[in-house]
């Protein structure tokens, strides 16, 4: 009857520890509005393939304020410089299965 106990006591403590691992594991990876952990972005960020294409896309678009918007194509590299700015932002707020 003892060993019983111990064992229901044993099994109450596992069931507890599991379920309370599972919410501290949820809780600390600090989500944000859409569900992608603030670490995981950071890591997506600091991807040399990221860091190349968004300082290229910037430098796009300061190049075609240097130089002066005078025509239609100036108005259309300045449009495809931001919306490929857009689109690299938006892979890191967005979730992928990689």
């Amino acid at each position: 009857m003892l060993t019983a106990a111990k064992d229901s006591d044993v099994a109450s403590v596992k069931q507890a520890t599991l379920s309370g691992a599972t919410s501290t594991v949820t809780d600390a990876k600090e989500k944000t509005g859409n569900g992608i952990p603030i670490p995981d972005r950071i890591a997506r960020v600091l991807r040399i393939e990221w860091l190349g294409q968004t300082v290229a896309s910037v430098c796009w678009i300061c190049s075609v304020f240097a130089y002066g918007i005078s025509s239609i194509g100036d108005w259309l590299q300045l449009l495809a410089a931001s919306a490929w700015l857009v689109a690299n932002v938006a892979a890191v707020l967005t979730i992928r299965a990689d």
